[in-house]
């Protein structure tokens, strides 16, 4: 399984890679909420280890953006303000767990554990369209029961449709769930992976609303 750790203390963050490893996970370290987002969007993790107090943006911006775009990837704050008042508003933003620093690898370790489980055993509906079939709790799609690898932008195009299945999505929300406020991105980004989707999936699993966006069919039995 894979961590990200958002941290800009360089020798906190290179002890907490080094127990990572050690503790059999694969880890990624970034030290700002830009490249954190950068991370998000490019790669899919088991939990993210986030620190409020960054430089510029706080951590939060970034848990924000990840719930914004539908992102349920647990989220373990770790921070040295304990005060219940900042607890409260990091899990309000949809954090999963909070650990004050500083705090001991085996009880970061069995947070980590604990969110984790937590996470896979929250109860996420299926969605089945004819013979496609998306299990949100295990991130997996299948067709004809036959897994198809999905990047992690095609994955969260298409639960942005599944979320709102039967409607129309706009192309401007599909790139704010995407790539959440990242202007550098080509304009066509969203027609590529909605035709990468069907390839995958089929032809007529997406819609396209000329004009509006597009549109995945209702739910089946």
């Amino acid at each position: 399984m894979n961590l990200l750790l958002v941290e800009d203390d360089q020798m906190l963050g290179e002890s907490v890679c080094d127990g990572a490893r050690q503790s059999g996970w694969n880890i990624d370290h970034v030290r700002d909420a830009n490249s954190a987002r950068s991370a998000l969007v490019d790669h899919s993790y088991a939990a993210v280890l986030l620190d409020i107090g960054l430089p510029g943006e706080s951590g939060l911006s970034v848990l924000r953006s990840m719930r914004g775009r539908y992102d349920a990837t647990p989220v373990l704050i770790l921070t040295a303000r304990g005060q219940l008042s900042e607890r409260i508003v990091g899990l309000d933003a949809g954090a999963d767990d909070y650990l004050i620093k500083p705090f001991q690898f085996d009880e970061l370790w069995a947070r980590v554990r604990s969110v984790i489980r937590r996470s896979q055993g929250r109860v996420v509906p299926v969605f089945t369209y004819g013979d496609v079939r998306i299990d949100r709790s295990k991130r997996v799609v299948s067709k004809a029961n036959v897994e198809v690898v999905l990047s992690a932008q095609e994955y969260r195009t298409l639960l942005a449709l599944v979320e709102r299945a039967g409607h129309v999505v706009t192309r401007d929300h599909l790139h704010d769930v995407v790539y959440g406020t990242a202007s550098n991105v080509e304009s066509n980004t969203i027609a590529v992976f909605i035709h990468q989707l069907r390839r995958k999936l089929g032809d007529d699993l997406i819609r396209t609303v000329h004009g509006l966006g597009y549109v995945i069919g209702q739910p089946t039995a």
